[in-house]
Parts: C-alpha cells; sequence; structure tokens
C-alpha cells in the first residue's frame, strides 16, 4: 500500500493527468509530472514536474527516484519505458496492457481470444493488400492506422472502391487495419476499476455521443438498448482486466447492435466517457485510478443522481464559460489550455 503523503509519478501531462493530480491531491498525495510538452495542464496542479522525453533513460532514472508509483494519463508511450521504470519502482497499469492497446490488430486479436466481437478486419501493410481486404470484407468500411489514432485520427472511410487511394495515402505508408462498416444504434464504454488485488468496481455505461469522430456528450443512464447490452460487455471487460493482470481504470468501447455488444476499441486509463463520474458518482474513476495504482480499497461507482450529462468543451466552446457558471446546475471544468483550436479538448461541464 502507498499511503497518503507519497508521490505519484504521472507519465504525460493533459487534462486526464491534472483531473488524476487533483484527485490524488485531495487524497493527500504529492504528484511529480514528466512529460515533453511546454505547457502541461497536469503539471499546472503537480508538486513537481520535469519536462523531458519519454525515451530519455536518463531522466526516467531520476524521476524513478523521487516516486513511489508510477501510472500514465494516455498509451501512446513506448513500452521500453514502461518497463525501465518497472525495474525500479512500481508502475500501474503495466506494459501488457499498454502493448495490446498500442496496436488496433494486437487489441480485436486479444479480445476475439476472450470471445469478443469486433468489426470484421483484416490487416493492411501495402496497397495490394487493401484490395484484397476489401474484397473479403466488402464496403463501406474504414482504415485505421494501427497505432497512435484517437479522436478520428488515422482514419479514413471508403465508401466506394474509387477511394481506396485517396484512404491508402491518409495512411502515409504505416501498418494499417481495414475493418467492416458496423450498423449501430448506439455508441457505449464500460469503464472500469482493477485493484492489485483482483477486486473490481464498474460504473453504470454512458451512452455516447460523437462529433467528427471526437466525443461530443456521455448520458446516464443510457438507452434500454444499451442497458440490455450492458452486461454481456462488462463481462467481457472484466475478462480483459484479469486477463491481462490489469491495474487501474480500464474502458472498453462498444457498438450496440442488432447482433449485440461489438467492441470497438478498449484504453488502459481513465476515459474521456467517464468524466461524468467527477459529480456523478460516489467515486470519481480519477479517486479510484489513484486507489487502485496506490493499493487501496476501491470506492463505491454508486450514482449521486438520477441522471447525468456530460458535455466536451471543444474549441471555441470553451468561450461559454461564462453561461455555463450561470447555470446553477452545470459543473464547469476547464483545462488551462492556451491554445484554442477547433476540436481541441478545452474543458467540459457536467450536468445532475
Amino acid at each position: 500500500m502507498i499511503e497518503p503523503g507519497k508521490t505519484i509519478g504521472i507519465l504525460g501531462g493533459g487534462q486526464l493527468g491534472r483531473m488524476l493530480a487533483l484527485a490524488a491531491a485531495s487524497m493527500g498525495y504529492r504528484v511529480h509530472v514528466l512529460a515533453p510538452e511546454d505547457e502541461l495542464p497536469a503539471g499546472d496542479v503537480a508538486a513537481a514536474v520535469t519536462r523531458a522525453g519519454y525515451g530519455d533513460l536518463a531522466a526516467l532514472d531520476r524521476f524513478a527516484a523521487t516516486v513511489d508509483v508510477v501510472t500514465f494519463e494516455f498509451e501512446n508511450i513506448d513500452t521500453a519505458a514502461i518497463r525501465h521504470l518497472a525495474r525500479q519502482v512500481r508502475v500501474h497499469p503495466g506494459a501488457d496492457s499498454l502493448e495490446v492497446a498500442q496496436d488496433r490488430l494486437a487489441e480485436k486479436r486479444f479480445v476475439e481470444a476472450l470471445g469478443g466481437r469486433p468489426a470484421d478486419y483484416r490487416a493492411v501493410d501495402s496497397r495490394a493488400d487493401l484490395d484484397v481486404a476489401i474484397a473479403e470484407i466488402g464496403l463501406p468500411a474504414v482504415l485505421k492506422t494501427r497505432r497512435m489514432g484517437y479522436d478520428g485520427k488515422g482514419q479514413a472511410r471508403i465508401l466506394a472502391p474509387g477511394d481506396a487511394d485517396a484512404a491508402w495515402a491518409a495512411m502515409r505508408g504505416q501498418p494499417a487495419i481495414l475493418e467492416a462498416w458496423v450498423t449501430f444504434s448506439h455508441e457505449f464504454s464500460v469503464v472500469l476499476a482493477r485493484g492489485a488485488d483482483g477486486e473490481v468496481v464498474v460504473w453504470d455505461v454512458p451512452h455516447n455521443s460523437h462529433v467528427a469522430g471526437i466525443l461530443d456528450t456521455s448520458t446516464v443512464p443510457a438507452p434500454p438498448e444499451v442497458i440490455a447490452q450492458a452486461p454481456a460487455a462488462t463481462a467481457l471487460a472484466r475478462l480483459v482486466a484479469d486477463a491481462l493482470d490489469h491495474v487501474g481504470v480500464l474502458t472498453l468501447e462498444f457498438f450496440a447492435t442488432a447482433e449485440g455488444p461489438r467492441f470497438n476499441e478498449m484504453a488502459p486509463r481513465v476515459h474521456n466517457s467517464a468524466h461524468w463520474t467527477i459529480e456523478g458518482a460516489r467515486a470519481s474513476q480519477f479517486e479510484n485510478h489513484i486507489r487502485a495504482v496506490c493499493g487501496l480499497p476501491l470506492g463505491s461507482t454508486e450514482l449521486t443522481a438520477w441522471s447525468v450529462t456530460m458535455k466536451n468543451l471543444l474549441g471555441d466552446d470553451v468561450h461559454d464559460w461564462a453561461t455555463l457558471l450561470a447555470d446553477r446546475r452545470a459543473h464547469l471544468h476547464l483545462y488551462g489550455k492556451s491554445e484554442v483550436k477547433p476540436g481541441r479538448k478545452m474543458g467540459h461541464v457536467t450536468w445532475l
């Protein structure tokens, strides 16, 4: 058990790290953030900051000497850095969770082996492979880079054969995966926290709505069609967490279809679709992640209201802060980012 008063190291300096640091501070922990960017929303609320690349082994060594446990706020970190740190300090989640989540092909194969049902897919490593994949799974389909994609990035829709050249060009030579188009009624996610002792707690599944590939709103309770499929999706998420010996928060995204839940992708970390838990649950995803990585008992995921809606503030939406603060039902969270860009996550607001 890592007792309050100790220091938690966080790799990554974005808004997820910021909210983790705030949760840690409320429980009496200090936080040390390591990230390369000049502007670090997490660094604004941390006790210490190291600006260094994740591959800077000397910096990682100095960082490890100052912390009692390490976690991360996003998955695009070389697993070599995680394994290097793990030889010196406890790291949760571990490199296995990262390795699976970083590669869409590995991720789908892993989940399939546990009984999950992703969309039909094919590996695509060349333009010729793309033609073969299209012939086998049909159109429409979505071509995605195997690594580094998020918020709709690294993706290209192929609606007709004539779209294939542009889609492959968009991959810029990177290994890719072609996914069959999924007909669905709703999108939803299962967010759980797992302790080192195997204890698992799960929040109510939110209904997620996206705009241009970026999460717009998450709402609890979800529609009946989602609630009916939540048990099967949750059972799969538990299997994934146990198979990886995952410690911390884990998120699996799903499509609700006529055939049941279809797995979309996973994130081995706290997740945008569970920001509503800060006010909407007894223990938020951020609090329970800190509890898990520090070896503490997990908190209750019980709802604090009949219904909860979280909306992302993207780009210029952040300029509505005064109106949102005037709404006494609203809980406003701004991330302290200085540059406003279209689609950039600047904050979120939650209504109970």
